[in-house]
């Protein structure tokens, strides 16, 4: 078993858009550098993975991307396509034994969804993973819900950065170097389903109380209301709900 620390560079660019089908979507992150370390059981360094990826959904690396993590256009129009580097990838994962480690779940979404996009055999792909962005903030005496930049965490566990940050290869390397300092046995693997939709809570349909309306206004004017009374505070009470009458107050 592996220790499978990952960390991806993405790319959008809407206008370089080449796949029709993509732009009904307008929500695909594709791969243009996966960068990974492997650990072994006792969190020793025994290799390195790290490659940039030909785009094929857009064209054009975005000018943010491009600023971002110093990936330009002109640099990975040769490297090879994702199917090619994935295959070797999943040679260098070497097993569904191996569990992935990363910092956040964006990553294992966006991997999972470009290998569904490329139709290339995910079933091969581990699907443990441990996310070590909570476990960092619980080291660190905070809410496992306040979620930490990757800078600030090597920051307040005083681990040297000399490399520069938003590459894959160099954040992969930071992130298990985060590992090795917050690691304790009961980081339980979970299982990652790509398949797996959040449910959205129910909407709770809430409808007016017209009684307890009526009732009001008797118990503020202390008389029994008409019943063209009542039509006409219900009416009222509807059309206030429509904002039909709010304006912009004007500042003296």
């Amino acid at each position: 078993m592996y220790y499978i620390v990952l960390d991806l560079e993405f790319n959008q660019d809407f206008p370089s858009l080449q796949d029709v089908e993509m732009k009904r979507q307008r929500s695909f992150f594709e791969i243009i550098q996966i960068g990974a370390i492997k650990l072994d059981a006792g969190l020793n360094n025994i290799d390195v993975f790290n490659r940039y990826i030909k785009p094929m959904v857009y064209s054009e690396v975005s000018s943010y991307v491009t600023d971002l993590t110093g990936i330009t256009s002109e640099q990975i129009i040769k490297e090879d396509k994702f199917p090619e580097v994935y295959d070797d990838f999943i040679e260098f994962v070497e097993g569904m034994d191996s569990v992935f480690c990363t910092w956040g779940m964006s990553d294992m979404r966006i991997l999972f969804k470009n290998t569904d996009y490329h139709k290339t055999d995910n079933q091969s792909m581990p699907k443990s993973y441990i996310n070590l962005q909570p476990y960092a903030s619980k080291f660190l005496g905070l809410s496992s819900k306040k979620l930490l930049s990757l800078e600030y965490a090597l920051e307040a566990l005083g681990i040297d950065t000399q490399y520069k940050f938003h590459n894959a290869a160099n954040d992969a390397y930071y992130t298990a170097e985060i590992f090795k300092e917050i690691y304790n046995p009961f980081m339980d693997p979970k299982q990652y389903d790509p398949n797996y939709v959040k449910p959205r809570p129910p909407k709770i349909k809430r409808v007016v109380n017209y009684d307890a309306l009526l009732n009001q206004f008797q118990k503020m004017y202390a008389r029994d209301i008409t019943k063209e009374e009542q039509e006409m505070i219900s009416l009222a009470y509807l059309m206030g709900k429509t904002h039909q009458f709010l304006e912009e107050e004007e500042k003296p």
